[in-house]
């Protein structure tokens, strides 16, 4: 008796089980999106003319541009911004060339905003900017106050923000250049 008891309710529970499965199949399956904002500061600039606002890139700061290349070379870019400055441009330019993507000009201000994530969620962005806006656009897309403006000698630091749907992480990664 406790036999055919024992039987009739696995045959039930196999029975409950592969009507759950098929349930299962016809509803949508939620594909997570992932965003991804990789925010750089310029590279090195020339420091040579001290009353210069637009300085371009030192020799240095021209081999970390070409440096940025290798490093994005196998991360799929859909889109570079920077700042209007011949530094900021300069640092980016060579990725957006061998990417064959346009550099868009942007106000730091302003370019963290809902229809800024809405039109590049599920890409992949590059973002050129300043010791104090590249952390402070950061803190923008987080939600919260997490980091300081850079030290003015740091062009190594590369910070990271994913959204996988709409929950952000970060990750702050030190790019150094290859010594030669």
């Amino acid at each position: 008796m406790i036999n055919r008891i024992s039987a009739i309710i696995l045959i039930t529970l196999l029975f409950l089980g592969s009507c759950k499965q098929s349930d299962k199949k016809d509803q949508p399956v939620h594909q997570a999106i992932t965003s991804t904002y990789y925010l750089i500061r310029h590279a090195e600039k020339d420091r040579n003319d001290t009353t210069d606002t637009n300085p371009p890139l030192s020799h240095i700061g021209n081999l970390r541009a070409k440096y940025w290349v290798q490093y994005f070379d196998s991360i799929p870019l859909n889109e570079i911004y920077s700042t209007n400055y011949t530094r900021t441009q300069q640092t980016v330019l060579p990725t957006a060339t061998s990417k064959n993507i346009a550099v868009q000009s942007y106000e730091p201000k302003s370019l963290i905003t809902a229809d800024f994530l809405a039109k590049t969620r599920g890409q992949f962005v590059l973002i050129s900017g300043h010791s104090n806006t590249a952390p402070r656009m950061v803190n923008q897309l987080m939600g919260a106050e997490l980091f300081p403006d850079m030290n003015d000698n740091d062009n190594s630091s590369l910070y990271v923000v994913r959204f996988l749907d709409s929950i952000p992480s970060v990750e702050v990664r030190t790019v150094n250049l290859p010594r030669e």
